[in-house]
């Protein structure tokens, strides 16, 4: 991909955004008053329902908007469901409730971030998620992506090093009934051994390289998508895959910038 593609990613969402994002944050604005609570009543149902939907709606356009960038045309059905399902309402903090179907981050405390949307959405795209699969991910946060995957149907093993967020995703997760995911408190540079092989691996922070425990913690056959690049600019979002053989193959999409992937030593 030539240098002017990798930026070209960056520019549309810019593009995009200055013209949706001053009508979509005064249209939240206006739904404050009534949005405070995640309470489940038909009203607030209704209300998220709606905007959910056109949440999705906006990453559909965008899709097709960005895919001479990105390569992706369109979103799988099945993704596209769960993104419809998913109340990612739940899994910001509750004075954030009417900005969650905003298609950007928001921050969900202790210098950490739920991503935006359109991104969570190309990562399982291109992680090519099955019914049945076995996936990691880093960084758990919220617990929302983790929701997308067991919505997918897949297994999953979530680890996060920020011991306050591990707990309330836990507990959020728990709570919203999603089931198939086992979360830990723990650095995700290192993934999970005891339940490895992967059939797909998700790293949701930006990082020089990929750890090699990942690595081996991929099935052959498998896919691992990351953020790889500077920790203070911008990655490129690459699509790692694991030949029968045990292969390597490494493929750089776009640019992307994440927060950095957190941890311990590093060796």
């Amino acid at each position: 991909m030539k240098a002017a593609g990798r930026r070209g990613l960056d520019w549309l969402q810019d593009s995009i955004m200055r013209h949706i994002r001053p009508l979509a944050i005064a249209t939240a604005l206006l739904l404050l008053p009534s949005l405070t609570t995640t309470a489940e009543t038909p009203e607030n149902v209704a209300k998220f329902t709606a905007m959910r939907a056109h949440l999705v709606d906006r990453i559909i356009a965008t899709t097709k908007q960005t895919k001479h960038v990105t390569g992706i045309a369109e979103l799988n059905p099945r993704l596209i469901e769960a993104l419809r399902e998913v109340p990612r309402h739940a899994f910001v903090p509750e004075e954030l409730t009417a900005f969650a179907y905003l298609d950007m981050a928001l921050p969900i405390g202790h210098a950490q971030n739920i991503s935006q949307p359109f991104l969570i959405a190309l990562m399982l795209q291109l992680a090519e998620i099955s019914p049945g699969d076995i996936v990691f991910e880093t960084g758990t946060g919220a617990g929302y992506q983790a929701a997308l995957l067991s919505r997918l149907g897949a297994r999953v093993f979530s680890i996060e090093v920020v011991a306050p967020l591990a707990k309330r995703a836990a507990e959020r997760l728990k709570q919203l009934g999603y089931p198939n995911i086992e979360t830990r408190h723990a650095d995700g540079f290192y993934g999970w051994k005891e339940q490895a092989p992967f059939d797909a691996i998700l790293i949701k922070e930006a990082i020089y390289h990929v750890p090699a425990p990942l690595l081996n913690q991929l099935r052959p056959g498998g896919r691992l998508i990351a953020p790889v690049g500077p920790l203070d600019g911008s990655q490129m979002l690459t699509l790692i895959e694991k030949g029968a053989a045990g292969e390597i193959t490494e493929t750089k999409l776009f640019s992307v910038k994440f927060s950095p992937l957190q941890g311990g030593e590093r060796i």
